[in-house]
């Protein structure tokens, strides 16, 4: 005999040990959710799913050894009908946008109340879409006008990752810094800053920081 769950199961695919801890018993205390597994990496993520689909996968944007946007895209393919919702640290329309075109139902804060993420949670397995007001009005006026950046470029010509390389620069992080942090070999790294600097138009090293240290800014306003 089948027996219906009593709780909502979720997966959080996170590569930072305390949050996800912390996240995991903060929802699991709610009487319809409960966290069921919290994979560090997406090869984990997609040997969960390949075993029990859970019925809602939390997805962090920045992954140590993939794109956590890539991995989204990924998963709808395979999982259609698993819902996704994609945290993230920044409050920015590019990146909820991006996430919600490659398949995820929501998008939201990692800073956000406890109570906020699991709005979200109930939004998103109720079947709907779920965003904060800031990033809705964001959004709409990405999509209404398509103006490039303050910059004088537009950052959608970049990959997922390259994106992550561009803002890790203008964090401050040096090149093996950056290698670190995404599992990624020094060579690639530079392979992915010539690719942003040509895409951009950048002539120079000098130029691609000041302006990836300028969108880090803008992103945080």
């Amino acid at each position: 005999m089948i027996q219906t769950r009593q709780k909502s199961q979720i997966v959080i695919v996170d590569d930072h040990p305390i949050f996800c801890l912390g996240m995991s018993e903060l929802i699991s205390r709610e009487p319809d959710l409960t966290v069921v597994a919290c994979p560090n990496t997406a090869e984990k993520a997609r040997h969960i799913i390949e075993q029990d689909m859970p019925d809602l996968m939390i997805v962090d944007i920045s992954l140590a050894e993939s794109n956590g946007i890539d991995l989204v895209a990924e998963l709808r393919c395979k999982c259609p009908v698993l819902p996704i919702l994609v945290l993230s640290m920044y409050d920015d329309s590019m990146y909820a946008e991006r996430a919600l075109m490659a398949g995820a139902r929501g998008y939201v804060m990692k800073q956000r109340a406890i109570a906020q993420v699991v709005e979200a949670v109930r939004q998103v397995l109720s079947g709907h879409i779920y965003a904060s007001d800031k990033i809705k009005e964001k959004l709409i006026n990405r999509i209404i006008s398509r103006k490039p950046s303050a910059m004088g470029f537009s950052m959608e010509i970049l990959t997922n990752r390259e994106i992550e390389v561009f803002r890790l620069m203008g964090e401050g992080l040096d090149s093996k810094e950056i290698a670190a942090r995404l599992n990624l070999s020094m060579k690639t790294v530079g392979t992915h800053r010539e690719n942003i600097k040509e895409k951009l138009h950048l002539k120079h090293y000098t130029e691609l920081v000041k302006a990836a240290v300028h969108w880090v800014y803008e992103m945080k306003k």
